[in-house]
């Protein structure tokens, strides 16, 4: 597997005593240095060695990592704060920000809380950077048959394919789900992708998100120690702690973080490069009856170029909304631990499902009609760079499937699938 890139100089983990100022700040800087160069390293395409250092740098992969009794760690509602700012900024590294932070918690879905406790310490030590899925192979005979862990000297050995969205090439450390082939049980096991049987193969030329580091991982007779597994997962899917199922919920709802962010970077670009460019909207009529020529001298007071940006603004807070109410929700079930059942793990997937279709459609209609409003300097801008990665993050959800489940809740109080799959 290819090295990573060796980090800029800076801090090896983010100070815990910083105040929330400074943090602010630290955020904001990232985000500005990721968008003065975020076209040119889009149209590269390149793996994300270049941008992981500079999270590393500025002690990113160590904020963003669970709240721990010490001061580390940050809680569930600012890391998608955070999440969503960089995403405004550079939509590829805030999902590979957003997929690195959900898998962070992975540790107390799974294994004991000591066990968690000593594996955040050291994720948090060693400024780890974490990629890989919590996914379980299907049950249905069509399904992919996933990775087969084989109990050998004490431990195990990983084999199989793993396709995944972000970080094949850029990540310190693993979660990956597997088959015991001995038993039958589905394992988490954690995994330092640089050992010896660990091939990765970038994804080249995707529409959109194309620096998450997205790619295959091949593993072949991969060492895996007993340590090194994070827990058993029962392999009827009802018998699953309805906390453990808060893991893909909490994926999804991280992606969900840098969709908004993606729309709301659309807008803002779009809405510079309107001010800096003022003119009607094309295809308008060159005069409106009840405005006439009142606004040919005012810089950016279109009507219809207000109109449009009142729709789009509106569409952005209407999401926005939805979207910090799965969050709270999900705030609330990360921190009762193990302390609620099956109808509040429902409550918290039905707002995740709510987020994710209402922001779906506002990312999608932002993004598509920021184009429209830029006119011809839309190409020059690199502005359909925010709609390919608004399209490639809401195609990874249907939201057919996300209305449905909350019909069914609503109508019949179903409880949506309590499950690991995203």
């Amino acid at each position: 597997m290819p090295k990573k890139s060796a980090a800029r100089p800076g801090p090896a983990q983010w100070d815990q005593g910083a105040g929330e100022a400074l943090r602010a700040r630290l955020i904001r800087e990232v985000a500005d240095d990721l968008a003065v160069d975020a076209l040119p390293r889009d149209r590269a395409g390149k793996p994300p060695f270049d941008e992981a250092a500079r999270l590393r740098e500025a002690g990113l992969p160590a904020l963003l990592t669970p709240p721990g009794p010490d001061g580390r760690g940050t809680d569930w509602r600012t890391a998608c704060a955070v999440v969503r700012e960089i995403a405004a900024a550079d939509g590829s590294i805030g999902e590979l920000l957003g997929r690195h932070y959900a898998l962070s918690w992975s540790a107390r879905f799974f294994a004991a809380p000591e066990r968690a406790d000593r594996l955040e310490r050291r994720a948090v030590a060693e400024q780890w950077l974490w990629g890989g899925s919590t996914d379980l192979p299907g049950a249905e005979p069509a399904a992919e048959p996933g990775l087969a862990l084989t109990p050998a000297g004490g431990g195990y050995l990983l084999d199989g394919r793993a396709a995944l969205a972000a970080g094949v090439q850029v990540s310190d450390r693993l979660v990956l789900g597997g088959v015991d082939t001995a038993t039958g049980d589905w394992l988490m096991v954690r995994l330092d992708p640089e050992r010896p049987g660990v091939t990765a193969d970038a994804a080249h030329d995707r529409l959109g998100q194309r620096l998450t580091g997205a790619g295959t991982l091949t593993f072949d007779g991969v060492p895996v120690l007993v340590d090194e597994v994070l827990g058993t997962v029962p392999r009827d899917e009802h018998s699953v702690p309805p906390y453990a199922t808060l893991a893909p919920l909490a994926l999804r709802l991280a992606l969900v973080h840098v969709a908004l962010g993606t729309a709301e970077g659309a807008l803002a670009e779009a809405r510079d490069a309107d001010r800096a460019a003022p003119g009607r909207l094309p295809g308008t009529p060159p005069e409106d009856d009840a405005y006439g020529d009142a606004y040919a001298d005012r810089t950016g007071a279109d009507p219809y170029l207000l109109l449009a940006y009142g729709e789009l603004v509106t569409a952005a807070h209407t999401a926005a909304v939805v979207v910090e109410s799965a969050t709270e929700a999900l705030a609330r079930g990360l921190a009762a631990g193990g302390g609620f059942g099956v109808d509040e793990r429902a409550e918290i997937a039905v707002r995740v499902a709510a987020a994710e279709a209402v922001t779906g459609r506002a990312a999608m209609r932002i993004t598509t009609r920021v184009l429209e409003l830029t006119g011809g300097a839309a190409d020059s801008l690199g502005l359909d760079r925010f709609w390919r990665n608004a399209r490639v993050l809401t195609a990874q959800a249907s939201p057919a499937h996300r209305l449905r489940d909350i019909g069914d809740h609503y109508l019949n109080g179903t409880h949506p699938p309590l499950t690991l799959r995203a």
